[in-house]
């Protein structure tokens, strides 16, 4: 089993007193279950459940008193009721028992000494439906596919993992870390992908993996979908996101498609409570608050940059360069700078946003924007000059402060510039393989500067 930095914040959570039941999210095969076996070394006594089963899911289904179903899952796993010892309790698949699901908030209440963690790939299609929701009762940690230094430990670099651990980076472990974040962004990080890499260094091996995640998805439809027609609308959406993932999309015939705004709309909300893609929209402040403009195209972001660059037939581009910054147009760059920013961020309410300018006499874009404490941060992922950096100089113009981000395949630095109108403020410099740690740097950044 690879290590998650999850582990550390289900560690609080066990520790907490007045912990909730912990509904734990995330995509299919991102490896829930296999972080709560992990996790569950930390315990006297693991339960684990399965609501797939149907011996499993009859405990829920068949009674409604929480005392006795502890009773029948305890006298099952042969562990006394008044043990003092520390037991763990994992549903998986619950959404397969809209009765387990309300019951949860019965062990928040009534038996907390219970460590309670559930999880289910397609969980939060049952928001929708008329359930008792324990609002309130429980709380929730998204897990996602490994992020880079996820990646390292996979990898047993524990150097490296020591040495991305000193801030600032000493440039002199730049090219080799560089070089294994490229197998980074080739591969994603979708952990059955990950293992059979790391084990084999086959990228024809892998094939296989990523076209049965992609059937799982397909397959799983049927699971969300209300309607038939829903059906044909969700996979329409799935199979085109592959190949637009990093654009600015329209609903109204997405995919060169007939389907109005309304259909496609409903399809990209089940999608995106699956965990499979996610939709950022664009900002146009320049200070807090962070407030996202609905009304404006957003950007499709994938689960995972691997899969993108799978289906996308890019894997020999990215092999064969010298850096990614300028791959399928500078897509796949700007698309796992999202998915590391994101690794970090366990809420499902976080979400990647964007910076736009939209005037008759000029547009600007900056590719992300980043709050860190009551600062916007612009982050531009871009090859070449600082001169180059339009869009990020008029944000900066606009903004109160005088700090940017620059994310590309150089070594780390600080830059002194002036944005066309003469503003100086200072630009860092970030090599991608760093941009986990941006909340680090940018305290390093500003308290130094």
């Amino acid at each position: 089993m690879f290590q998650r930095k999850l582990i550390n914040k289900l560690l609080v959570w066990k520790d907490n007193k007045d912990r909730k039941p912990l509904i734990l999210r995330g995509a299919r095969q991102v490896g829930k279950t296999t972080l709560v076996e992990l996790f569950s070394t930390k315990f006297d006594f693991f339960i684990n459940l399965n609501l797939d089963i149907k011996k499993d899911r009859e405990i829920f289904e068949n009674n409604d008193d929480v005392q006795k179903i502890i009773q029948i899952i305890f006298l099952e796993h042969n562990i006394p009721v008044t043990t003092n010892k520390t037991v763990l309790l994992f549903i998986d698949e619950i959404q397969n028992s809209s009765n387990a699901i309300k019951l949860l908030r019965y062990f928040y209440e009534n038996i907390n000494k219970i460590h309670v963690i559930a999880a289910g790939s397609l969980f939060e299609n049952l928001l929708n439906k008329n359930i008792s929701y324990p609002v309130g009762r429980v709380e929730y940690l998204v897990l996602r596919p490994f992020s880079f230094e996820e990646f390292l430990m996979a990898s047993n670099e524990e150097m490296l993992i020591k040495i991305c651990n000193e801030i600032p980076f000493p440039n002199y472990g730049h090219s080799k870390i560089l070089k294994i974040f490229n197998d980074y962004c080739l591969i994603g990080g979708m952990p059955e992908i990950v293992k059979n890499y790391l084990e084999n260094k086959d990228l024809v091996l892998i094939k296989s993996i990523f076209n049965n995640l992609i059937t799982t998805y397909l397959d799983d439809v049927e699971k969300y979908a209300n309607k038939n027609n829903d059906i044909h609308i969700i996979r329409h959406v799935i199979q085109n996101s592959l190949r637009l993932a990093g654009d600015r999309i329209k609903f109204e015939g997405f995919g060169e498609s007939n389907y109005k705004s309304k259909d496609i709309g409903e399809a990209f909300k089940t999608l995106e409570k699956t965990f499979l893609l996610q939709l950022n929209y664009p900002t146009t402040n320049v200070k807090v608050p962070l407030i996202e403009n609905k009304r404006k195209s957003p950007k499709l972001q994938l689960l995972d940059t691997g899969i993108l660059n799978y289906f996308a037939g890019i894997q020999n581009q990215i092999l064969t360069s010298n850096n990614i910054d300028n791959v399928f147009e500078g897509k796949i760059a700007e698309h796992i700078v999202g998915q590391e920013i994101m690794s970090a961020n366990t809420s499902p309410l976080s979400k990647n946003t964007f910076w736009i300018k939209e005037k008759k006499q000029s547009n600007a874009e900056v590719d992300y924007i980043f709050q860190y404490k009551d600062l916007l941060i612009p982050i531009e992922v871009k090859l070449g000059k600082t001169g180059r950096l339009r869009s990020l100089m008029e944000f900066i113009d606009l903004c109160p402060h005088n700090f940017a981000i620059r994310v590309y395949s150089g070594e780390l630095r600080i830059d002194k510039v002036k944005t066309i109108k003469g503003k100086d403020f200072f630009l860092m410099n970030l090599p991608f393989y760093l941009i986990s740690k941006i909340e680090d740097y940018l305290e390093w950044l500003i308290s130094s500067y």
